[in-house]
């Protein structure tokens, strides 16, 4: 269930705060050079709402859809995933041109700003498993960068308490309904959005303008 109360501030939007000014870069990562075919990444962070809302931000995505993974299909529709009892996760699929952002780096926005990986089954407000955090690889080379940079991460303290997150295969990804899709965008004075969500927006703008489509006019000043 998500909670709507407007003075809620969520510990993903605080520890997204303090943690990406200092974020490192993962140490292993697949860097592509010249045209290449798009690829796909699908991650579980909480409500898709928000995660979907900062991938879209991000230069070299092409889309990014919201909708449920780790459960079978019969199941993946809002009402049974919220039950907690499907297996499902609410997860984002980001489609994305490896030549202009890697898979290390949609995973650094990921645990740097688009949720909090620390949290056990809950993101903020919301709890049960289907707001856990995870990363469903699609082949080993995600696996590999995926799993050395959570090590990365819990080796250097970057946060106060372990990584959670869980790295398992993608059996399948199953598109939310439409009214789910770019909820941000369409709702953005919806009060769950402007309390756990908006702040993750600025946390990416701030944190790094490098990263985004539309970078600030300040950052867009200092590259000339």
């Amino acid at each position: 269930m998500k909670t709507h109360a407007a003075t809620l501030l969520t510990a993903c939007s605080i520890v997204a705060t303090l943690a990406a000014s200092t974020f490192p870069d993962p140490i292993k990562d697949i860097h592509v050079t010249g045209p290449a075919p798009r690829q796909t990444a699908v991650l579980a962070g909480g409500c898709f709402w928000g995660v979907e809302a900062v991938f879209e931000q991000v230069n070299g995505v092409a889309d990014v859809v919201s909708g449920f993974a780790g459960g079978s299909q019969s199941t993946a529709h809002y009402s049974a995933v919220s039950s907690g009892a499907t297996g499902h996760a609410e997860s984002v699929r980001i489609t994305y041109d490896p030549a202009k952002v890697t898979y290390g780096q949609l995973l650094k926005v990921f645990f740097a700003v688009a949720h909090d990986p620390t949290e056990l089954n809950r993101q903020g407000p919301d709890n049960g498993p289907q707001y856990r955090s995870s990363i469903f690889y699609a082949n080993d080379d995600q696996k590999t960068i995926a799993e050395a940079y959570i090590t990365q991460l819990n080796t250097a303290h970057v946060f106060s308490r372990p990584v959670v997150t869980t790295v398992v295969p993608l059996k399948g990804f199953f598109a939310a309904e439409d009214y789910h899709q770019d909820f941000l965008a369409r709702n953005p004075d919806n009060p769950y959005i402007v309390v756990n969500d908006l702040p993750k927006l600025r946390a990416l703008s701030a944190e790094f303008p490098e990263l985004l489509k539309n970078p600030p006019a300040a950052s867009r000043a200092k590259k000339k």
